[in-house]
């Protein structure tokens, strides 16, 4: 794949997560330019444990990977666009199997993976729901077997990118298509190793 593309495409992915991690949210008004005051009123038993319930499930929420971190690994794996897939393979030089480009995007000296997809997808991470996917998410399908055999790299907008099989290579697909909509399993939501010696101080 030439390099002005590959170049053109890493622009076009991180663009979107620096827009995010500048983004306020806003107050609009109305189509009259009039933003009405909202009636207050007292709360009653049922907002009160409708409160709680949205307190609880917020609490619950996943952490999303720093915005530093998502784009390294993004640029990493769209760099290697085009390197033929290789069963065990996890070099732009020798080729990548599915689990051998995450672990290659996601630099061992930064994150702590195995070395397979099935153990990924059991022990590392946090389970994050479909609807909630952030670029550079896990994600996991089960292709033509009982347990999980194949994971991709979120990029955003249903898309991902992963080393498909023999006779292919690194590519980009979507979650759109029914084959992929019909296999997928589960995401997972990995962070950076913590720095060695670095401590939590209680005040």
């Amino acid at each position: 794949m030439r390099p002005f593309f590959k170049t053109w495409l890493t622009i076009c992915l991180l663009l979107p997560l620096a827009a995010h991690a500048t983004n306020r949210e806003q107050r609009l008004p109305n189509v009259n330019g009039y933003t009405p005051k909202s009636h207050v009123s007292a709360p009653s038993s049922k907002n009160k444990q409708y409160a709680q319930r949205v307190r609880t499930a917020n609490s619950k929420l996943v952490p999303p990977m720093a915005t530093k971190a998502t784009s390294n690994v993004l640029s990493r794996a769209v760099n290697v666009l085009g390197t033929p897939y290789r069963w065990g393979g996890s070099s732009p030089s020798k080729g990548f199997d599915c689990s051998g480009l995450v672990k290659y995007a996601f630099n061992d000296a930064s994150f702590d993976l195995p070395r397979t997809s099935n153990a990924m997808a059991s022990g590392h991470g946090q389970k994050v729901d479909r609807k909630d996917l952030k670029p550079g998410d896990l994600i996991f399908f089960k292709l033509k077997s009982r347990r999980v055999n194949h994971v991709a790299i979120y990029l955003g907008n249903d898309r991902f990118i992963h080393a498909p099989r023999r006779g292919k290579s690194v590519s980009i697909d979507t979650l759109n298509k029914p084959y992929w909509n019909k296999h997928y399993v589960v995401a997972k939501r990995v962070q950076p190793k913590e720095p060695k010696g670095m401590q939590v101080v209680q005040r």
